[in-house]
């Protein structure tokens, strides 16, 4: 048996979210926040749950209170693991 995959195998599904730029100080980086809604777990009143993100944004395109979609990709460096796929609304 084989186990090295063949060459035309599709890479695994990863990861997408949207959320809202709320800052690019950095050069080709900015900070995206998404907003998910859950059930408390003892509760079941609907809360949000807050979570930061920095993104890799090759071409700075992005500005603060942009819409936009991002999706995981490798490490490129100690906390950016996600790059920017488009810029959804301005």
């Amino acid at each position: 048996m084989n186990d090295i995959a063949p060459n035309n195998q599709t890479r695994g599904l990863r990861k997408t979210r949207s959320g809202e730029v709320i800052s690019h100080k950095m050069d080709k980086t900015i900070v995206v926040k998404t907003v998910t809604r859950v059930p408390h777990p003892r509760f079941g009143k609907i809360i949000k749950q807050v979570k930061k993100f920095h993104v890799h944004d090759e071409n700075n395109e992005a500005k603060i209170g942009d819409r936009v979609s991002i999706m995981e990709t490798r490490p490129m460096s100690r906390l950016k693991h996600w790059r920017l796929v488009e810029v959804i609304k301005h």
